[in-house]
C-alpha cells in the first residue's frame, strides 16, 4: 500500500526499510510474514533504477528462472530466457502491489544517527523517525564514478556515464569510445556496433564467461555444481571476492558471448586501458593480456564444467573449445594512441560508488564499505542488504537476495525492542519482548 508523506512526522516505529527495490521489497515481504511493523521509504518509486539507469536494449545476464523474489518468483512463459528491461520493471512493479507494502514513495533520508536509548533518529525529506531497527536497502550502485582523466577531453566531445546511455541515435554522429569492458562497457560497446557506429574501447581486465556450453547454458550448469551456494565464508579472500568484476556476456536476442576479439574482426577498434588524456587519448600496452585473461577465465569455466560431467557421468553433446579469432597483432590502426579530435563522444562505463554519507554510525571500513557479517552491523539494530556477495553470489539479485533478507529478519525478530509504534498514523500498544512469533495460518 502506498502511504502518504506527512503521515510519518514524529513517528516511533519497530523497522525503517530505506530503499524500495528488490533488496528493500523482499525485506518488507518477510517482515510482513511475522507481522512486524514497518515502513519503507522509496526516494523515488520502485523500479526507478531499472527505469532510468539502463539503456533501451538492456536485458538480464542471467536467465529469468532465477529471478525468485521471496513469494514472487517467475512465472513467465520463458523461464530460459532473459527479462528485457521493462519486463524486469513489470516484475519488479507486479512484486510491490503482490502484498501491502507499507511504502512511501519521494521519500528521502537524509540523516541516521543513534540515540542514547539504543534507537536511531533518521531524518527524510517528510519529517524525522525514531526508529528501533533500520534496515539499509539503496545497493552498492549509487554514484556514477567518472574519472579525473574526463576533465582533459576537449570540449567539443559529449561525455556521458554508461547510466545516462540510451541508445546510439542520442549520440552526436561521429567515432565513440566506451571506456570500461565490465558488462554494462562491452554490452553499450555491442549495442554501438551493431547500430552501425564506430567504436573504440578500452579493455580492462574484467573476465568473460560463455552463454552456452554443451547443450546448456552455463548458469544452469554453474546452478547444478552449487557455485551459487558458495558462500563469502568460503573464499579465503572474501573483500578480493566481493570487489571482482562481473564476468561479461549477454541475454540479447536470447542469449549469446560477447567475444570483443570478433567485434574487433567485424570494425570495432580496441585498445588496453586509457591511461591518459592531452591532445590525443593514450592507452596502455596490455590489449592482449587482457583479452587473454578473460579468454582464460571462460575456458576454465568450462574445464569445471567437464570435470563436473565426468565425475557425475551426466551425458551432454562435446563441444569444440574457443579458438581466438583477432590479436592485437591484427589490428591496422594505432593500438597505443587515438586523437581526441577523432571522437564524437566518450561513455564512462566505469561503474559506481556508494554514497553513505549520511549515515552516522562506525560501521564503515576505509573504503566506505559497510563493515557487516551477512548484513548485521557493529552497530546494534543497523543492517544492510542487497550488497554485492553479501552472503552468495546471488546477494543484491533478484535470484539471491530473497535469503539474505529472510536471514536479516531473523535477526530483527531476536532483537529486544520497546516503544510506542505506529502504522500509517495510528499509534499501538507499547510492547517489550524479545521475540515476535511468526504468522500463522
Amino acid at each position: 500500500m502506498r502511504l502518504v508523506p506527512d503521515t510519518l512526522d514524529g513517528h516511533e516505529l519497530p523497522v525503517v526499510v530505506v530503499g524500495g527495490g528488490q533488496a528493500g521489497l523482499s525485506i518488507s515481504w518477510h517482515l510482513t510474514q511475522h507481522d512486524i511493523e514497518h515502513v519503507v521509504l522509496e526516494r523515488h518509486s520502485v523500479g526507478h533504477e531499472w527505469r532510468t539507469r539502463r539503456w533501451d536494449t538492456f536485458c538480464l545476464v542471467t536467465p529469468n528462472w532465477q529471478c525468485d523474489l521471496p513469494g514472487h518468483p517467475y512465472a513467465g512463459a520463458d523461464p530460459d530466457g532473459f527479462m528485457v528491461r521493462d519486463q524486469i520493471l513489470d516484475y519488479l512493479t507486479d512484486y510491490a502491489a503482490s502484498f501491502p507494502v507499507p511504502l512511501y514513495e519521494g521519500v528521502s533520508a537524509t540523516r541516521l544517527r543513534g540515540r542514547p536509548d539504543g534507537r536511531y533518529d533518521l531524518t527524510t525529506s517528510a519529517g524525522t523517525v525514531i526508529a528501533d531497527q533500520v534496515v539499509v536497502a539503496t545497493g552498492p550502485y549509487q554514484v556514477p564514478v567518472t574519472p579525473r582523466l574526463a576533465e582533459r577531453l576537449p570540449d567539443g566531445v559529449t561525455q556521458l556515464h554508461s547510466s545516462a546511455y540510451r541508445n546510439a541515435g542520442l549520440l552526436p554522429p561521429g567515432e565513440v569510445l566506451v571506456v570500461g569492458s565490465g558488462q554494462s562497457g562491452a554490452q553499450i560497446a555491442e549495442d554501438l556496433h551493431l547500430a552501425g557506429r564506430r567504436v573504440h574501447l578500452a579493455v580492462g581486465s574484467a573476465p568473460r564467461v560463455a552463454r552456452f556450453y554443451r547443450g546448456r547454458d552455463v548458469v544452469a550448469w554453474l546452478e547444478d555444481m552449487g557455485y551459487y551456494s558458495r558462500t563469502i565464508a568460503d573464499f579465503a579472500d572474501a573483500d578480493a571476492v566481493r570487489f571482482r568484476v562481473n564476468h561479461y556476456v549477454t541475454g540479447r536476442d536470447g542469449g549469446r558471448d560477447i567475444d570483443l576479439r570478433a567485434f574487433a574482426r567485424d570494425g570495432m577498434r580496441l585498445h588496453g586501458r586509457l591511461s591518459a588524456v592531452a591532445e590525443a587519448l593514450h592507452f596502455d600496452d596490455d590489449l592482449a593480456a587482457n583479452l587473454d585473461g578473460a579468454d582464460r577465465v571462460s575456458e576454465s569455466i568450462k574445464d569445471s564444467i567437464d570435470e563436473y560431467l565426468a565425475r557425475t557421468g551426466i551425458e551432454a553433446p562435446e563441444e569444440p573449445r574457443y579458438v581466438p579469432v583477432w590479436t592485437p597483432g591484427d589490428a591496422d590502426y594505432d593500438l597505443r594512441e587515438l586523437p581526441a579530435d577523432q571522437l564524437s563522444a566518450v561513455i564512462w562505463s566505469t561503474g559506481f560508488g556508494p554514497d553513505h554519507r549520511w549515515i552516522e554510525a562506525p560501521v564503515f571500513n576505509g573504503r566506505g564499505y559497510p563493515v557487516h557479517d551477512r548484513g548485521v552491523t557493529p552497530s546494534p539494530g543497523l543492517y544492510f542488504v542487497g550488497l554485492p556477495w553479501q552472503w552468495t553470489w546471488g546477494s543484491g539479485r533478484f535470484g539471491g537476495v530473497g535469503a539474505d533478507a529472510a536471514y536479516l529478519v531473523e535477526q530483527i525478530v531476536r532483537k529486544p525492542r520497546t516503544g510506542i509504534h505506529w502504522l500509517a498514523g495510528t499509534p499501538t500498544e507499547t510492547y517489550n519482548t524479545d521475540w515476535i512469533p511468526a504468522r500463522t495460518a
